[in-house]
């Protein structure tokens, strides 16, 4: 399996994947909003399918989906949670 970033590197790095949950019970998972329109809207049904599987969620928003999340957001949500998961929409 081949892995990009969507960060523009010119040259990917050789990371292996994180092995996948198994169960969410009891599992924290991070809803990343990346501030595009209803992107939210997305991440309230998200949200709910994902309490209804006993899973704990936390709400993150990026500044503007323009650019990357700021390094403080992506430790904050990496000492924070087991996954997370992104809203695209528009």
């Amino acid at each position: 399996m081949e892995m990009l970033d969507p960060t523009s590197e010119l040259t990917p790095e050789g990371r292996q994947p994180l092995a996948r949950l198994t169960d969410l019970k009891g599992k924290r998972v991070a809803l990343l909003d990346i501030s595009k329109p209803r992107g939210n809207v997305f991440l309230d049904r998200i949200e709910d399918l994902l309490k209804q599987h006993g899973a704990e969620t936390r709400r993150y928003k990026k500044p503007t989906f323009t650019r990357v999340a700021p390094d403080t957001l992506r430790q904050e949500i990496a000492g924070d949670c087991d996954a997370v998961l992104e809203a695209l929409a528009d």
